[in-house]
């Protein structure tokens, strides 16, 4: 016997790629502009978070956004440039290691979509803001939508542009500082750059030392990478 099909909607449905509909929505209601919000490099050991605003033009949107994470990174890069070319208006910000660990990085990464908003040379009437929460302070009424960068072109567009901004400014911190790798890892934790924290310490400004393993002290750190041998 066949299951009977469920009346009730999924809580979240989500469409295979981000699309323009909010935005069209909110467009007939006379919302208009509409800013989507996204941050790159919440968590990582090193570097800034990075936040993006983008306006996109209904007429000229870029094919094929999506989620900065479902891209390589040569589909992010062309569509970076695609997105500068085309949008309305494009803002960026950064908030740095150490004001991270003066503040926690989510307030970090809403302040930095805040600040990125309110750089914004056109004025927008509503903001989409990727996760759960919306940025306190912001010039316009804000939607928090979990998710968002793959339900929202807007959204999508911001999380490629903060991840290609922020990619390149660790590959810049890799050729003043070779020691790291950040070229490669972009700041996360991987097993090369644990060993390098390890061997030459944090770097003042750049590695966020509210974050284990620096919390947890150097000597776990060792530990954890070099483990003892066993009796």
């Amino acid at each position: 016997m066949a299951r009977p099909r469920s009346d009730s909607p999924l809580l979240f449905e989500i469409a295979e790629k981000p699309d323009f509909s909010i935005e069209r929505r909110a467009l007939a209601s006379g919302e208009w502009p509409v800013a989507g919000l996204d941050e790159a490099g919440r968590g990582p050991l090193a570097g800034p978070v990075v936040a993006a605003a983008v306006i996109l033009d209904p007429d000229r949107i870029p094919d094929g956004l999506d989620d900065s994470k479902r891209l390589t990174a040569l589909q992010r890069d062309q569509l970076f440039d695609n997105i500068l070319a085309t949008a309305l208006a494009v803002s960026l910000s950064s908030i740095a290691a150490s004001g991270i660990d003066r503040i926690n990085i989510l307030r970090a990464s809403l302040e930095a979509m805040r600040r990125a908003l309110a750089g914004l040379s056109v004025t927008p009437r509503l903001a989409l803001a990727d996760g759960r929460d919306v940025p306190p302070g912001l010039c316009c009424p804000g939607r928090a939508l979990v998710k968002g960068d793959q339900r929202s072109q807007s959204i999508a567009a911001a999380s490629i542009v903060a991840k290609v901004t922020r990619d390149r400014m660790m590959e810049r911190c890799g050729l003043a500082d070779q020691r790291y790798g950040f070229e490669a890892h972009m700041g996360y934790a991987t097993e090369r750059h644990r060993e390098a924290i390890v061997l030459h310490g944090p770097i003042a400004r750049w590695h966020r030392v509210s974050f284990a393993p620096f919390k947890e002290g150097i000597q776990e750190s060792v530990q954890a990478v070099f483990p003892s041998p066993a009796e």
